[in-house]
């Protein structure tokens, strides 16, 4: 029974990583008809009530304090991973970006070491994590980048990289107390979403249009936005199976196999997106796109390996 789950636990991180790929492509079509930041609030909200349609009972908790856990989670993982994330595009380049965000990883190895005293910083997850990273570089510029440092948006690349990492911790916390993994990403969500409330009052009062942050409140240009048939779909494909479904499938399978042993699979998530750029959206893939698949998938084989 136990190998079965561990099985499920597999099958379900290699669909999100796989969904999470497609995600990009999603979001390049969006960001014709709407700003970086309400494709972030419509996607989250979509996926809450998504995931009390799925499942309508309420979380009770045996201790208020736990709530905390949850915050944090909901804070790293969402409101500061997913912004900084986003922002992060508008002052530096779509590669470098995912280049530092897939470093992810390796932050999420020294958190878990420090605060969780899980040892996983050996040889071969260092040697993986090296190729790892050399083959998300060649695929994120797949023949047409040039990385040029822009500390702005780099840093803020590796801010969302770090949150993720402490994301992970959170999840951790939050699957070491036995709840059900639909109430608790759900709660996740609930807390992401009051904490990017600040930000709608902005993006709706005082953001520049056409800037990240912008909300649109015509009514006529959202009857034009939302009578697009592809908008839902995109939508709702982000909403509930890139963030209702992935968030839940990615908490059970940390909880089944360990956050940081799943946490490597968001190497393949370049590979994922490249593939489908190239089917919807006619990107070309090159030779070096091809070579940076072969060794990211190399890397995350030699990161799982253990000393002997």
């Amino acid at each position: 029974m136990e190998k079965q789950r561990n099985v499920l636990g597999y099958v379900l991180a290699s669909f999100s990583v796989f969904l999470w790929g497609i995600t990009f492509v999603c979001t390049k079509s969006l960001l014709n008809d709407f700003s970086a930041f309400e494709i972030l609030f419509f996607r989250f909200l979509a996926a809450y009530i998504g995931l009390w349609i799925i499942k309508p009972k309420p979380l009770v908790l045996k201790n208020k304090k736990e709530n905390w856990w949850f915050f944090l989670a909901g804070l790293s993982g969402i409101a500061v991973y997913q912004q900084a994330e986003n922002i992060a595009i508008n002052f530096t380049t779509a590669s470098n970006v995912s280049i530092i965000v897939s470093i992810c990883p390796f932050f999420t190895a020294i958190i878990a070491q420090i605060f969780l005293k899980e040892k996983h910083l050996n040889l071969w997850f260092i040697l993986g994590f090296i190729i790892a990273l050399c083959g998300v570089t060649l695929v994120s510029f797949n023949g047409h980048a040039e990385f040029h440092l822009s500390p702005k948006g780099d840093l803020l690349a590796l801010l969302a990289a770090v949150s993720w990492g402490f994301y992970s911790l959170f999840v951790s916390k939050v699957n070491s107390l036995g709840y059900d993994d639909t109430l608790c990403t759900r709660r996740f969500f609930f807390y992401a979403l009051i904490l990017m409330i600040p930000f709608f009052i902005y993006g709706a009062t005082c953001a520049e249009p056409g800037t990240a942050f912008y909300v649109n409140l015509a009514a006529d240009i959202n009857k034009a936005r939302f009578a697009k048939t592809m908008n839902w779909i995109n939508l709702l494909f982000l909403g509930l199976g890139a963030s209702a479904f992935c968030f839940v499938a990615w908490g059970y399978a940390c909880n089944k196999l360990g956050t940081v042993k799943i946490t490597v699979g968001l190497y393949l998530i370049p590979v994922v997106t490249i593939i489908f750029a190239f089917i919807f959206l006619g990107e070309t893939i090159t030779l070096m796109g091809l070579a940076g698949a072969v060794l990211t998938i190399s890397g995350l084989i030699l990161s799982g390996k253990k000393k002997k």
